[in-house]
């Protein structure tokens, strides 16, 4: 149920809204920006072969949850939208940058910014199908389990959606990046890396959504269940 409330309120809650909205934004283009270098991330226990576009990646699904739990399934869907738009610019602003030809004496040069941008065409392109088809699988996960047990266990939706979904993008991600460059066998050992990475910090976040949210709900007076208006 949607709740409009004082003006004053209204528009702190805007302002929280497009901070959300700009740091989801911002780390989806840092994502897509540095997903073609692979790094080894050693958590002790095991060390993960990932994509470094995987470790701002789960910020995403974070505040994701946070917007469907205070501002809806419709406002979220917004935002989701919003980044896929911006990753579609991020991806005209590097193709431009690779048609002109560098000046002499540039600090990069056409080689160096190819090199580098070469292949985001292919990141991007990738990373925005697995990020529409994620983040929608993950809104609508996140608001069925909402309903379903009225508004109780963020829990349980947040980590049951947000786990579900990086799987779904893990997948189409790693699968279109190396289809034909890597065998089967060479790719799913990066599925299994980059998904179980996220897992883990998808579980990790649980520590961090519900001060959060708990935070928000009381200084807007909400009840369970109970998300704000912005349009």
């Amino acid at each position: 149920m949607s709740v409009t409330l004082n003006d004053k309120k209204q528009k702190h809650a805007g302002f929280i809204f497009l901070i959300l909205a700009a740091l989801f934004i911002a780390a989806l283009i840092t994502c897509n920006l540095v997903a073609n270098k692979f790094v080894t991330v050693d958590l002790g226990f095991k060390t993960f072969i990932v994509s470094a576009g995987v470790i701002p990646y789960p910020l995403t699904f974070l505040i994701t949850d946070i917007l469907s739990e205070i501002y809806g399934r419709r406002n979220t869907s917004i935002v989701v939208f919003s980044g896929f738009f911006a990753s579609l610019l991020v991806l005209l602003i590097l193709y431009l940058g690779h048609v002109f030809p560098a000046i002499e004496g540039s600090p990069v040069s056409d080689n160096q910014f190819d090199i580098v941008f070469q292949n985001s065409w292919r990141v991007i392109s990738s990373s925005m199908i697995a990020y529409l088809v994620a983040q929608f699988v993950d809104v609508r996960i996140f608001h069925l389990i909402k309903q379903k047990t009225k508004g109780k266990h963020l829990w349980l939706r947040n980590n049951f959606s947000t786990i579900f979904s990086q799987l779904v993008d893990t997948v189409l991600v790693v699968g279109v990046i190396f289809w034909g460059l890597k065998s089967f066998d060479e790719i799913l050992p990066l599925i299994g890396d980059g998904w179980l990475f996220k897992a883990l910090f998808a579980a990790a976040d649980t520590i961090i959504i519900y001060p959060l949210i708990i935070a928000i709900r009381r200084y807007f007076k909400l009840k369970a269940g109970e998300e704000i208006s912005i349009w």
